[in-house]
């Protein structure tokens, strides 16, 4: 079954959460440039960009089992609806890596019940490097901030996912964000529509769905650690270093993230909580798909 009918799908069910009549849009067939080269040498993108990185998560108890978050994120965007066709061989210059801050509020699971969190607010930043891939570098922040950078989008409320007792995402459970980017907020030479329109003109949305998973002490690098816990998240508590750093589920810890950056037009302002509900049910389905993989 094609995409776009998984998504009509869960928008029927949106819709009857909702009552309204009107669906957002998924883009589908677009194309994107990752050197900015303009249309011409874009790629053809079906679905999504595919995206990998890591998250550290610091959490503050708020009384009751309820808590707030902060978010700080670095991934590396290397290739499309996981074709096998890398931006940095096919499009020399096209390192593309991205930067995520967010921020929100959940409850904790309890028992064998899980808890779910939420995003408040954020941004995500996308980065062109015309140089080098420095991803998991000392350069900039885990290199992942390095170059051009060519878009900047502000996470909406909204999104989220699963947690754990100790407010972890549950093990390879799934993380949406919802994002919106204003004309002019994307760079022009890389995003445009299939037919050749340039969407740093537009208003676009985003949204990304993640599988995410904790990641043990022994599985962190000094460069980890450092870079995005101590210089990006401002954390200077238990150390800053792999060999001093532990994590500290239901305060601060890691997690690995793996999966997909699609864009969807700007739906009417009475249709934003049937954006929400629809793409989260596509976002299942997704997963579902990637699981029959």
């Amino acid at each position: 079954m094609k995409f776009l009918k998984k998504l009509a799908c869960a928008t029927a069910v949106a819709m009857s959460f909702t009552g309204t009549a009107s669906a957002v849009e998924i883009l589908t067939d677009w194309r994107f440039n990752p050197n900015g080269g303009g249309f011409a040498a874009a790629q053809e993108i079906q679905e999504y960009l595919d995206i990998n990185g890591n998250s550290f998560i610091q959490l503050t108890p708020t009384g009751g089992g309820s808590f707030t978050f902060v978010e700080h994120a670095v991934f590396n965007i290397v290739q499309a609806d996981s074709n096998g066709q890398l931006f940095p061989v096919n499009y020399p210059g096209g390192n593309i890596t991205a930067m995520f801050q967010g921020n929100g509020s959940g409850t904790l699971g309890t028992g064998s019940a899980n808890g779910s969190f939420t995003f408040s607010g954020g941004t995500i930043r996308i980065f062109q490097n015309p140089t080098n891939s420095q991803y998991g570098t000392t350069a900039g922040i885990y290199g992942a901030n390095l170059g051009n950078e060519i878009a900047t989008f502000d996470v909406l409320a909204g999104g989220g996912g699963e947690v754990d007792a100790s407010g972890s995402p549950i093990a390879n459970g799934q993380v949406s964000v919802f994002a919106r980017a204003d004309a002019g907020d994307l760079d022009p030479g890389y995003f445009f529509r299939g037919d050749g329109r340039d969407l740093s003109m537009e208003s676009i949305l985003s949204f990304a769905f993640t599988n995410a998973n904790p990641v043990s002490d022994d599985g962190l690098t000094t460069n980890l650690v450092s870079e995005v816990a101590c210089q990006y998240a401002g954390f200077t508590s238990a150390g800053c270093t792999a060999g001093t750093y532990s994590n500290a589920p239901g305060q601060y810890f890691f997690i690995a993230n793996s999966g997909q950056f699609k864009l969807a037009e700007v739906p009417e302002p009475g249709s934003l909580a049937l954006f929400g509900i629809a793409l989260l049910g596509a976002g299942v389905v997704s997963r579902k798909r990637a699981r029959k993989a």
